[in-house]
């Protein structure tokens, strides 16, 4: 057994889980939030068998697009008077991040 976890972006989550779901994956949904954006995201949960993983990451794959956003850094501490304003950064935001762990279940 596998247990995957995949932290998604809010705006891809929906229909990731549809798309799990379709397929027959039980799928629980926490809601969390990204520490550098402090945007919304949300974690994935499945427990699958061995044999499906591939399948779990190829719908993931394609449901989970990366994007380009623009956002500004913190000013930087500058001496009393002085104001430099920060450029904006380019990153990029979405996709996933997946972690596939071994899992031993156990009925309590």
């Amino acid at each position: 057994m596998k247990l995957i976890l995949a932290v998604v972006q809010h705006q891809d989550a929906g229909r990731l889980v549809d798309a799990l779901t379709a397929q027959k994956f039980r799928v629980t949904r926490i809601s969390s939030e990204g520490g550098f954006l402090r945007e919304g995201n949300v974690t994935l949960m499945l427990n699958i068998a061995d044999e499906q993983v591939d399948s779990v990451l190829q719908i993931v794959r394609e449901h989970c697009s990366t994007r380009t956003r623009y956002v500004s850094p913190m000013p930087p501490i500058a001496e009393s008077g002085e104001f430099y304003p920060p450029t904006p950064l380019e990153v990029q935001i979405g996709g996933a991040t997946v972690f596939v762990l071994r899992a031993q279940t156990q009925r309590l």
